[in-house]
């Protein structure tokens, strides 16, 4: 493994991104993320795609400054319109997030994709793990669960045009409200996305081996109501299965938390909300400052406990 004294992040850990120091005073922050399609609107996509590849840096507790496409289209296949409606979609939600876009790579390929490159600048004090949670700290989610879950349904011709709409309007909200809001307040101990691994994927790294455990209220995780029928038809991503049986094993699951809602925790999201793991004291006012400016399905979803150390137990 590469060390180096000014690197602050790197592979080492699962972390959202890597972080560099520059001076004492100044980090970048670097990550890159690209996929394929998972809605049919290419602007759309191309929106979804930059808030998906945006949080990490927003997660570090950084502020995005510059991006690059990474882009892979079947030029032969596909009208060059819908790749410029992708990138549109991509260039106006960096817009919205004061990101300037400065190149890029494309390549011919058989399946389209896309995504982007982002560099963002933090003080090297203040960069956030996902890992460093304290005992008492409560966990706040910022968005609500089941975009994987409503994008296959969606691949089914199942999921009715309110539900694809919500799901794609959180989808294409920038956390950096949230990630303002969680900057300005003292005593954030830790903070990650949520995205592939799902709620219950990524929040077993933030305790994996460590002196820690969390507990999950079940009962309190936002998610769109009318996917629970989904999951019990069985009309889940692949995603989902191999995220819970790669992390199970580290999930204490009390009885009264029904199968439905495990899958749900375990669903990969795409440009999911923030996990912020927090004092009980900051939490509250945190929580109403995000509702108050209008992050209103954000919630207290559970807490760091000594025990079950290193895994989590899902009340």
């Amino acid at each position: 493994m590469i060390s180096d004294p000014n690197l602050i992040v790197g592979m080492e850990h699962g972390e959202d991104a890597g972080v560099y120091r520059l001076r004492d005073d100044l980090a970048i922050i670097q990550t890159v993320d690209f996929f394929t399609p998972i809605v049919d609107d290419p602007y759309t996509f191309g929106q979804i795609a930059v808030t998906n590849a945006l949080s990490d840096v927003y997660a570090m507790g950084g502020k995005p400054l510059t991006a690059m496409n990474i882009v892979c289209f079947p030029i032969n296949e596909m009208e060059i319109s819908i790749l410029h409606r992708i990138l549109h979609g991509g260039l106006d939600k960096m817009r919205e997030a004061g990101v300037l876009l400065i190149g890029g790579h494309s390549i011919e390929d058989k399946e389209l994709k896309y995504g982007i490159s982002v560099t963002g600048v933090i003080h090297p004090d203040k960069v956030l793990f996902n890992r460093g949670a304290r005992v008492g700290d409560r966990l706040i989610l910022t968005k609500p669960l089941g975009t994987g879950i409503v994008s296959t349904a969606l691949k089914g011709n199942m999921a009715e045009d309110t539900l694809v709409a919500r799901s794609v309007k959180f989808m294409t909200t920038l956390n950096d409200k949230a990630a303002e809001l969680m900057r300005e307040t003292s005593e954030v101990h830790a903070c990650t996305d949520i995205t592939g691994f799902g709620l219950l994927g990524h929040a077993c790294e933030m305790v994996e081996d460590s002196d820690v455990g969390m507990i999950i209220y079940g009962s309190s995780v936002p998610f769109f109501s009318e996917i629970r029928e989904f999951v019990e038809m069985g009309i889940v991503p692949g995603g989902l299965y191999r995220n819970r049986q790669f992390r199970e094993h580290l999930i204490e699951i009390d009885k009264n938390c029904p199968d439905w809602m495990v899958d749900i925790l375990f669903d990969p999201q795409t440009a999911g909300g923030l996990l912020i793991s927090l004092s009980e004291t900051h939490a509250d006012t945190l929580l109403k400052k995000m509702h108050a400016q209008g992050i209103s399905e954000a919630a207290i979803v559970g807490e760091i406990a000594a025990a079950p150390q290193g895994r989590i137990r899902l009340v």
